[in-house]
């Protein structure tokens, strides 16, 4: 006997060849090779409908890149698809690896094994989600219109304008579920479902959003709701093991409840339980006695403080001539001003295009997340509350002012309230510049809470403001924040005057209070 090794297709098939075999053994090999034929058939079939995958994939991302390539930033600036590009990157291109790593060439699988180590990570995928859930929250934004692409800022007829599908929802809830965030699981996981109920096909099955669903409402405490989603999980797998077990908890917890509502309402009735206010203490409340983040939230919105039409009317746009100054008689600059108290003023066409684009040309590739003083330790550290990327950069040439600091705030990026002022080595800043380098399609407002005033991004102007009191003490009134960017791109520019070398120029008052 004689052994032989046939390779077909990545089927291994060991064939022995007899000296001396019976009919009923041939009749046997034959149906055996049948068989086989049969299987080889099944893996061509298998095999057809993976490239047919593979061929669909390609030219659905091709139609999407060149359409994204075409304007990067502009593509990105929708957060739908700054989200779906990590999530593609991160998980479906490895879904696809996984599909055709046996069968596709092998300069194909090493160059996207090399390629992989610069995909974005699950934290990436993380940031991006959080950074949606940021923008619903902020601009009180309902999961249809987010899931449909219908954001403020954007057009319908808009190119690159993205929807999110059943597996995209259910991954934001799921996200939110990790981090034990039961209002935004339960928001998601009700949008997945209503996109399953009106037909769109999935890979997620119906079960595994409501047992995700029932579960976020009763850690909300609705139970009367959990116990709905628990009975219709049961209608589709009547043996779901946990959806059994918390059907009868469900039911223990809202049969205690009710009776623990009975007996208050005995207590009550019989005199031996007063009645209280549902919210004792918040009589005589203003309403502008809001946390700090509802304020700045309010802001973002366009809601909130207003200046009253008079103070309004205090308010100019002139030319300034910088006294009469020999270069600014010929181009004197425009002057608006934005706010009264404190005092803020936008000075229009103060950067051209091609400083704009040299600057952010320099900046780009030396982007890093930005950072903040850690007041415990004094060392420098990222924070949520501040969520951009940026840059020092230092003299960038003759035609720009000397910059501190570049700023990109993409999809989701924000900086919440606070002052520009603090004890630094070049003495505290007494003003602030920032320069606007971009548009914003929608989001991304500079906005100053204490007193409801709100700067939005225009390309090509600048703001400026004092930190400072004339006495050296910092100005309260100009906590400031940056809005979330909705819908665009948002770049900045920061020149922080300090008081060394300003001692002369602008002289501290005699008074406290000047």
């Amino acid at each position: 006997m004689s052994p032989c090794v046939c390779k077909l297709l990545s089927v291994s098939l060991c064939v022995c060849k007899l000296l001396s075999v019976s009919l009923c053994q041939m009749t046997d090999l034959l149906f055996t090779e049948k068989d086989l034929v049969t299987s080889l058939k099944d893996y061509i079939q298998a095999e057809e409908r993976k490239l047919e995958q593979v061929k669909q994939w390609a030219e659905k991302l091709d139609s999407l890149t060149s359409i994204a390539t075409q304007d990067p930033e502009g593509f990105l600036g929708h957060p739908v698809n700054a989200f779906k590009l990590m999530k593609r990157l991160n998980t479906e291109w490895g879904d696809l690896e996984n599909l055709v790593l046996k069968d596709m060439s092998d300069g194909f699988i090493s160059n996207l094994t090399i390629q992989r180590q610069h995909f974005p990570s699950d934290e990436d995928q993380t940031g991006a989600a959080k950074a949606l859930l940021r923008l619903q929250d902020t601009y009180q934004l309902d999961t249809q219109s987010i899931s449909t692409g219908d954001l403020p800022g954007t057009s319908v007829k808009l190119p690159y304008r993205s929807t999110l599908t059943v597996e995209d929802c259910f991954e934001l809830g799921r996200i939110a579920y990790s981090e034990s965030d039961y209002r935004h699981t339960e928001v998601w996981m009700a949008q997945a479902l209503k996109q399953l109920d009106e037909g769109e096909e999935s890979s997620v099955e119906p079960v595994m959003v409501l047992d995700y669903l029932s579960y976020s409402v009763y850690q909300q405490g609705e139970l009367e709701r959990a116990l709905d989603f628990t009975r219709r999980l049961l209608e589709l797998d009547p043996e779901h093991q946990r959806a059994n077990g918390n059907l009868k908890y469900f039911e223990y917890q809202l049969a205690k409840q009710r009776k623990a509502g009975e007996d208050l309402r005995y207590r009550r009735s019989e005199g031996a339980e007063p009645e209280r206010e549902e919210s004792e203490g918040r009589k005589g409340v203003k309403k502008d006695n809001l946390p700090e983040k509802k304020k700045y939230e309010q802001l973002c919105r366009g809601e909130g403080i207003k200046m009253t039409p008079r103070r309004q009317s205090r308010l100019f746009c002139r030319y300034y001539d910088n006294n009469q100054h020999p270069r600014y008689l010929l181009g004197p600059v425009k002057q608006e001003d934005e706010w009264d108290r404190p005092y803020i003023i936008r000075y229009h066409d103060i950067i051209s295009e091609w400083e704009i684009e040299k600057v952010k040309e320099l900046a780009k590739p030396r982007l890093r997340r930005a950072t903040v003083h850690d007041p415990q330790t004094g060392q420098l550290t990222t924070a949520q509350y501040r969520v951009s990327k940026s840059v020092c950069v230092e003299r960038v040439f003759l035609f720009f002012p000397t910059l501190s600091q570049v700023a990109n705030y993409g999809v989701g990026g924000q900086y919440e309230p606070h002052f520009d002022f603090g004890r630094l080595g070049t003495g505290n800043r007494i003003a602030t510049w920032l320069f606007y380098m971009s548009d914003v399609a929608a989001g991304g407002a500079t906005v100053f809470p204490e007193v409801g005033a709100v700067v939005r991004p225009i390309k090509g102007t600048a703001v400026f403001w004092y930190n400072l009191l004339p006495s050296g003490e910092g100005d309260y009134s100009t906590r400031h924040a940056a809005c979330p960017v909705l819908v665009g791109n948002k770049w900045v520019s920061n020149k922080w005057i300090h008081e060394h070398g300003q001692e002369f120029r602008r002289r501290c008052g005699l008074h406290e209070m000047d």
